[in-house]
């Protein structure tokens, strides 16, 4: 077992209040730390930890030591006034872990929710307060929607309510009606708690466990939105041509009026609130034994972040909730046991990383870094997954029209194109026998913590079709469930709020729920899923323009980072430090040609045989961001600096001139080689006239060496297509495989010669040693002339920077997406004639992943 040992790094802090550890040791990977051990840790603080590896896996877990340098020095947010002493920061963004107190006589006069920059003068070490003093008053200058409000209008996306929506809007009341819990089951008392992201304000369901002799007794309890929500209410309206929340950083487009969205409809901890219930028997096996569906009245008891949840699992006492820590250990064996089950029936575990953007209260990014899934995400998602389950068998047991959420079968050419990805990456599964979904994962298996995992989870997603709304119930293929459908989330989609007005209709006798004709439904459906597609898009532009933004202040610095997709226009770079791509264009690879490699997703050069594959680690440096556009561009660090940065055009070309005379001068005296040797051939042949047939039969019999060692030297043409790859003993694509005939060079060296007005000399023994001295003084200048050529061999052939950095980097493999189906770069090509379309993309994606296939947990995905 590996012991404890202390590692330097930087910290990520989540928003949940867990961090994670970043080594300054490459080669070790990231360290998840625990909530407990980060108080008083802002993100991007350098720190010194206690790593160890964590029981029964391969991930590693660590313990504070001690800060080595803070890594914010000043932040920016709205002053909020508290008192008639202190006013605050509010950390909106979660990245500092509590608010930033500062005394009015430091406030430099800030008035109440005016926007404010702000220098640290006190971090929260060994109890201290976390204190500071304003340094600037920034006002209404910035405003933090800008983004966003211009990603809303350009996806159409329904900003505003309408008037007779907030009309009604006012006429509800901060807690339900005690009329209105008659005839619902009364739940109060059961230990009901929800578990939901550090920034949540919306929370759609809470979820309680408990044993019995036949298994676990499963209550998820879902917000009554439609009670509240009338068919053909001016809410409903609205509602349902939003047809979905839409999520930003720090700001949200609420499907629902807020007073139904965080107030009245939310489950709110200790208050009362109504709720569809469906009430699960499962047995120890994870094998659904019964359901009933009805309305109920409940009271959560705690309101849990995904944080604290994972603190419990992880055996860690939390003091205020240890009135339902047995109820979330509960809920975690449950949570294992239908895990095992479903991954075992085939359903796809794609890991696909997601995100995290940390943005202060003005809406400038403080850290971009990728979201890490604790068990406790797969805890909650295991109950959604359950209760969609149940009442997707529900629906189909009655056979009314309904709406399901489905996933159709990648289709044939798709799966054999991924079949090739992976016997290209060294697996060894065939996907053309068995359960399809089976064999991919036992396909995947076989890369399970190797560095190509994660991209060929990526090439796995992006051969399959995106799940839909549909009364066609086909099942749902990722998730290999044969009746799945959403249930869980009426706050925030207008499918799950279709669906409980259909159990209701079957449930509540004399229900005022009416069913949906078949064409309302498939109508529903197609503009439904087209209104989640809007807000999926508009979620990852906000992204790509919040990631330009942050680099920003970047430019001109240099970045270690990995290829995380390979396009025919260039390469992908992702950074280590922060969870942000950026474009190396083809022009920028450096001076060799090069070309797409589309069946290895790799570039390769089509002189040297030097590729870029995903995978391999590279040094790069920020060129450009452009925020309006969302994109960013990298270049290599350092490449060809000499030859590009310390030299002048003039001086470029001239040294171009004389590289050719070089090269021209070497094909000469191949060509006159090749004509002795062929007058020696020539007398041989005269000799062995007079020979007669049986000594020429036998003769020929005893030289195969000797007719080899004829073909070898019959010429420079032959000499080049049989010697190109023993020239240098390594790779045919280190020759030189010029396929210019020697008259053909004879006549370019003539034409250059008379363009530049150069006369070489004629070769001699002093000229094999190089170019002309005394002409490459004139040009170069002598200093430059020793500085490049001291030292060097006189007849071997000089390796060009790309070649010398083939032969010195160690390159590895990488476990990022490839490019070869992302959306994102689809429309992207190259414009070598104006550099500023050249990285100009069609559908403004920037590059930003799409979530993974399997029903996430944060807000705006579908679990």
């Amino acid at each position: 077992m590996q012991k404890k040992k202390i590692l330097n790094g930087t910290i990520k802090r989540h928003p949940d209040g867990f961090g994670f550890f970043i080594p300054d040791d490459k080669e070790h990977p990231d360290v998840y730390i625990p909530r407990h051990s980060m108080e008083g840790i802002m993100t991007n603080d350098k720190v010194a930890i206690e790593v160890f590896p964590e029981k029964g896996g391969e991930r590693f877990r660590g313990e504070l030591v001690r800060v080595l340098s803070r890594g914010t020095k000043t932040v920016v947010g709205r002053f909020y006034k508290m008192n008639e002493r202190t006013g605050a920061l509010r950390d909106e963004g979660k990245g500092w872990g509590q608010d930033l107190k500062i005394k009015l006589e430091d406030s430099m006069g800030a008035k109440d929710k005016e926007l404010v920059a702000a220098e640290i003068t006190s971090y929260p070490d060994d109890g201290k307060p976390f204190t500071g003093k304003v340094i600037e008053i920034i006002g209404n200058a910035l405003d933090p929607l800008t983004d966003i409000k211009r990603v809303i209008r350009a996806n159409n996306i329904p900003l505003e309510f309408s008037k007779a929506t907030l009309e009604e809007a006012e006429h509800f009341s901060e807690l339900p009606d005690e009329k209105d819990f008659q005839g619902r089951r009364d739940l109060r008392d059961k230990a009901l708690i929800t578990i939901d992201g550090a920034t949540a304000k919306d929370f759609d369901d809470a979820v309680y466990v408990e044993m019995t002799n036949e298994g676990f007794l499963l209550y998820v309890a879902i917000a009554d939105v439609s009670h509240y929500v009338k068919i053909g209410t001016a809410i409903d309206k609205d509602a349902y041509e939003r047809g979905t929340s839409v999520y930003f950083p720090n700001y949200v487009v609420p499907m629902l009026p807020e007073v139904l969205s965080n107030g009245l409809c939310s489950l709110n901890p200790h208050v009362p609130r109504l709720c569809l219930v469906a009430e699960m028997l499962i047995d120890f096996t994870g094998e659904l034994v019964k359901s009933d569906f009805y309305e109920g009245v409940m009271e959560s008891k705690a309101r849990v972040t995904y944080g604290e949840a994972q603190e419990i699992i992880d055996g860690n006492d939390i003091e205020k909730h240890r009135h339902v820590k047995e109820h979330i250990l509960r809920l975690y064996d449950l949570a294992k046991i239908l895990m095992a089950k479903r991954f075992k029936e085939g359903s796809l575990d794609l890991e696909i990383p997601e995100t995290e953007l940390v943005i202060d209260g003005a809406g400038v990014p403080v850290d971009i870094q990728r979201s890490e899934r604790l068990f406790s995400h797969r805890l909650i998602e295991e109950m959604m997954l359950a209760a969609n389950v149940a009442v997707g068998k529900f629906l189909a047991s009655r056979n009314i029209p309904a709406l399901y959420r489905i996933h159709e079968p990648p289709n044939e050419m798709a799966i054999r194109t991924l079949e090739k990805y992976l016997e290209n990456f060294g697996g060894k599964t065939k996907l053309g026998t068995g359960k399809l979904q089976k064999r991919l994962t036992k396909a995947l298996e076989e890369f399970e913590n190797r560095p190509e995992s994660q991209i060929l989870n990526i090439l796995t997603l992006r051969s399959m079709s995106q799940a839909k709304y549909s009364m066609n119930n086909v099942g749902h293929f990722g998730l290999g469930f044969e009746f799945y459908t959403h249930f869980t989330s009426p706050i925030r989609r207008y499918p799950d709020l279709i669906v409980h007005r259909l159990i209701k209709n079957q449930v509540m006798p004399n229900s005022r729920y009416r069913l949906m004709s078949e064409d309302d439904l498939s109508t529903a459906g197609t503009i439904l899923s087209a209104a989640e597609q809007r807000s999926v898009k508009a979620e990852r532009q906000v992204q790509s323009i919040k990631k330009a933004r942050f680099m920003e202040k970047f430019v001109g610095q240099e970045f270690d980072g990995m290829i995380s997709s390979v396009a025919k226009f260039g390469v992908f770079v992702l950074l280590r430090e922060y969870d942000i791509d950026g474009l190396v264009r083809l022009d920028d690879l450096g001076g060799d040609r090069f070309e797409f490699d589309e069946e290895n997703l790799r570039l390769v050069a089509k002189r040297s045989g030097f590729s870029y594959n995903i995978g391999d680690n590279i040094r790069i440096q920020v060129v450009a961001a452009d925020p309006e556009q969302g994109q960013i561009n990298f270049a290599l660090a350092g490449l060809d600096k000499d030859e590009h940065d310390e030299q002048t055009s003039a001086e470029r070309s001239a040294a171009a001139v004389l590289k050719k005379l070089h090269a021209q001068k070497r094909s000469k005296d191949h060509i006159a080689r090749g004509k002795e040797r062929h007058e020696e051939r020539h007398a041989d042949r005269s000799e062995r006239k007079g020979r007669s047939e049986h000594e020429k039969d036998r003769k020929h019999g005893k030289s195969k060496d000797t007719g080899k060692k004829n073909l070898r030297e019959e010429g420079p043409d032959r000499f080049k297509q049989k010697n190109k790859v023993q020239e240098h003993g390594k790779s045919r694509f280190f020759g030189d495989v010029r396929k210019d005939a020697p008259e053909g060079s004879s006549e370019k060296l003539r034409k250059v010669e008379k363009q530049y007005n150069l006369k070489p000399r004629q070769l001699d023994e002093e000229d094999k040693k190089g170019p002309d001295k005394t002409l490459l003084e004139m040009i170069l200048g002598p200093e430059k002339y020793r500085e490049q050529h001291q030292g060097e061999a006189a007849d071997k052939p000089k390796l060009s920077k790309k070649l010398m950095f083939a032969e010195q980097s160690k390159l590895r493999d990488n476990n990022d997406y490839s490019e070869k189906n992302s959306d994102s770069l689809k429309h992207r090509t190259p414009d070598r004639k104006d550099s500023k379309k050249r990285s100009k993309t069609q559908n403004d994606r920037g590059g930003v992943r799409k979530a993974r296939l399997s029903s996430g947990r944060g807000k705006g995905k579908a679990r």
